[in-house]
């Protein structure tokens, strides 16, 4: 079975690259670490306007019609970029959650403009506590109005729709859309200013429930798609810092060599290499199982997750020890992987919460 992508798709993601590269250089991304602008939303209007966005929406609702495969290649761009857009929130969960859960009415409604970039969506489903469980739901809807908080919500201050996770009348978990406009938002302070982090505190708040499926099944089954997608942005992340240490190894001379003629340094950066190559496998597996829709699709998802998080870690970690002391400083780059590998891996729940199901998933596959 070839698990490769097609050669339209990899010139997508050149071309996504080239765009990337010429429209958001590290001066723009630190924009968001310099000032007050939460998001860059002249690039978000330039991604939108090139259908990215609206990659994996069907063109019936006004998307690209790419499929998930574009999506995927899309994602790890928007990684090796660390893009200060609200992209995964709003492609990877807002609108995969109304795919995957709406009405018909629904779609009809805020896909297209999902799609063109007019309308941003996030995923409120933390709410102060830890990993994703059912039993730390506390949020209510009843009667349409949404009661509780939310916290932290990525992109929940400049997101003009949300998802909430939230049990409706009677006590079931449940998806609903609701309008930020009426919710009590407050920006919270993270250590990756260059993607929004909010509170929100709802308070009567009109919430319309997506579909009549309850439970916390149709969470995890949208917490595993959005897995993977956010799998191909942790690897952009990891290739870029991998290549950034590789070319400062080659440029930094100490003892009259390039550092990257040590051995020391030659064995950091293969570390990142083979943890790189092996999240890349899994991902690449992981778009299958969404693209078919496949019954793996649970344990492509945790493999893909876990291998990911822990490669974007070790390569944005090794990035700032190969540039030594230099790498701990504001004026290098480094700390701009080093933040969203820290955001990245803790969205959808972190490391401890996605190896506890992928373990529960091979001890059930297992069992049968």
């Amino acid at each position: 079975m070839n698990f490769d992508f097609s050669d339209d798709l990899k010139q997508l993601r050149d071309q996504a690259r080239r765009f990337l590269s010429e429209q958001c250089p590290p001066a723009l991304v630190r924009r968001s670490l310099d000032s007050e602008e939460p998001y860059a939303a002249a690039l978000w209007k330039a991604i939108a306007d090139m259908g990215w966005i609206g990659a994996a929406i069907p063109e019936q609702y006004g998307g690209a019609g790419l499929g998930y495969e574009g999506l995927c290649m899309l994602a790890e761009e928007i990684g090796r970029a660390v893009a200060p857009v609200p992209f995964a929130s709003t492609a990877y969960l807002a609108a995969e959650a109304i795919l995957l859960a709406g009405t018909e009415a629904q779609k009809q409604k805020y896909l297209p403009q999902f799609a063109d970039g007019s309308l941003i969506g996030c995923f409120a489903l933390a709410e102060g506590n830890g990993n994703p469980s059912p039993d730390a739901v506390r949020a209510r809807v009843t009667s349409a109005k949404l009661n509780g908080a939310k916290w932290p919500v990525a992109d929940g201050g400049i997101a003009d729709v949300a998802i909430v996770v939230a049990r409706d009348d009677a006590g079931e978990i449940a998806l609903f859309i609701t309008e930020t406009k009426f919710i009590a938002r407050k920006t919270l302070r993270t250590v990756d200013p260059t993607r929004d982090q909010a509170r929100f505190d709802c308070d009567n708040t009109p919430a319309e429930k997506l579909s009549a499926a309850t439970g916390w099944d149709i969470v995890q089954r949208l917490l595993d798609r959005a897995a993977i997608l956010f799998a191909f942005e942790q690897i952009g992340g990891a290739d870029a810092s991998l290549q950034m240490a590789r070319d400062y190894a080659l440029e930094r001379f100490a003892f009259g060599r390039p550092i990257g003629s040590f051995q020391a340094i030659k064995h950091k950066l293969t570390d990142v290499y083979v943890a790189l190559e092996l999240a890349r496998s899994n991902a690449y597996y992981g778009a299958w199982a969404l693209t078919a829709d496949a019954a793996e699709l649970p344990l492509a998802a945790a493999t893909a997750r876990v291998s990911a998080t822990d490669a974007f870690h070790i390569a944005s970690k090794e990035n700032i020890q190969t540039h030594g002391g230099v790498g701990f400083t504001w004026a290098f780059d480094c700390h701009l992987y080093y933040r969203r590998s820290k955001q990245l891996g803790l969205r959808l729940g972190g490391a401890p919460f996605w190896k506890n199901r992928l373990v529960d998933l091979i001890e059930t596959r297992n069992a049968a």
